[in-house]
């Protein structure tokens, strides 16, 4: 669970991050992709822990109805999934130019 929920954070940060703070940003950075403890980001900032909890906090959720709004990461994994079928399909021999087309046709309905 801990491990699902630090990938999707990264894939929201990464698609959402132009809308957070440099406060926000940073920090997420630095919890997420950097891997330091809140304790460390606290000291980085003279901050107490709990500072950089709640923000970390208050900045997932915010990252969670950017999601629920927009839908790019949700997008994204549907457009992956289909790529991996369509990829499946044209290595596999015989091909079946139909299917082909039905994904094709799928990857241009995501956006």
């Amino acid at each position: 669970m801990l491990l699902e929920k630090t990938t999707r954070m990264n894939f929201l940060f990464d698609f959402y991050q132009a809308l957070l703070t440099d406060k926000q940003r940073s920090y997420m950075q630095l919890y997420y992709l950097d891997d330091h403890s809140l304790g460390e980001i606290a000291e980085s900032y003279d901050v107490s822990r709990q500072a950089v909890y709640d923000n970390i906090r208050r900045t997932e959720t915010m990252l969670e109805e950017y999601e629920e709004k927009l839908q790019l990461f949700e997008k994204f994994q549907k457009r992956q999934q289909i790529l991996a079928k369509l990829t499946e399909s044209v290595t596999n021999v015989p091909s079946d130019k139909a299917d082909q087309l039905a994904l094709i046709e799928q990857l241009k309905q995501c956006d």
